[in-house]
């Protein structure tokens, strides 16, 4: 796949995120990435294996999963409208086809998940149990992030970053790999190299296929990037940091606990991408350990 294709979808990408509520038609994008409608559409589905309006529908889904979970006062006429349905109903139909339920029953579920939960709400011995389970997985993640983080609230800077983008859960080591095979005759990597992940979906509401992450190396100073590579930023801002020395196969527990302590401090978290700071070679530490802070934007 030719490296300027990967880098107008890549723009096209993000495009998408910034305007969910926008004209996302082909016609539109395609006149964006100044190809052909019938070649983008060839090309975005080579790249991400989607259509491109099965992969708007399901971004703009997943926004309104996301805002169905965190903000209980907003209406589902008012989703309709922000994401562009023609109806409740084509909106309800759609939802659906995701998560197997209404919007109003995934609110119910969903809505508040890590808040303080009461066995005296529960009448049946079904839902005794279900709760007896999520108590106890509650319970475990606490401790985990007491025996294995510490936590602060900082203000971060506004960080440059140097990206390759990838999607879903395997595969990922290729990423930094080919980043790594760019910065290096470049002279970027060295003694203070810091390498990055930058999640622009939520393994909570994205099928873990299509989480799309960008593979990040952090940058001291601009430089110019070609095809493939692409140039982002984390912005300056109030962060939850939680600074963890883990295995890799521990990074999901610890971001599920992190954000478990959010909620549970009264934080908000802004509509900002969530990212990691890698800060070793796992290899190379003695333990086969990641130093990493994880760190969410908040209000």
């Amino acid at each position: 796949m030719s490296e300027e294709y990967i880098k107008r979808v890549n723009t096209i990408l993000t495009y998408i995120d910034n305007n969910l509520s926008g004209d996302l038609s082909l016609e539109t994008i395609a006149k964006l990435s100044f190809y052909s409608p019938f070649h983008f559409h060839r090309l975005f589905k080579s790249i991400t294996n989607e259509t491109l309006n099965g992969y708007v529908t399901r971004k703009r889904i997943e926004k309104a999963a996301s805002l169905l979970m965190h903000q209980k006062d907003i209406s589902i006429a008012e989703l309709v409208l922000q994401f562009g349905f023609s109806s409740n109903a084509t909106f309800t139909r759609a939802f659906k086809k995701y998560y197997k339920q209404s919007p109003s029953d995934f609110r119910k579920s969903h809505f508040n998940s890590f808040s303080k939960i009461s066995k005296t709400n529960s009448k049946k011995g079904k839902e005794n149990s279900a709760l007896d389970e999520y108590i106890c997985t509650l319970t475990n993640l606490k401790k985990w992030i007491q025996m294995n983080a510490t936590i602060e609230i900082k203000e971060l800077p506004k960080m440059e970053w140097a990206f390759i983008t990838h999607i879903g859960v395997e595969g990922l080591d290729a990423a930094y790999g080919k980043l790594l095979q760019w910065a290096i005759p470049k002279g970027l990597v060295g003694n203070d190299l810091k390498m990055g992940r930058i999640y622009h979906d939520s393994f909570k509401i994205t099928e873990p296929d299509k989480v799309r992450m960008s593979a990040c190396l952090l940058l001291q100073s601009p430089i110019e990037v070609t095809g493939e590579i692409g140039l982002t930023f984390t912005q300056k801002g109030k962060y939850i940091v939680g600074h963890f020395e883990i295995a890799p196969h521990d990074f999901g527990k610890s971001w599920q606990s992190l954000f478990i302590w959010m909620n549970e401090n009264g934080y908000k978290k802004v509509d900002q991408n969530p990212f990691e700071i890698i800060h070793n070679n796992f290899n190379e530490h003695p333990e086969k350990k990641c130093i990493v802070d994880l760190c969410i934007p908040i209000e």
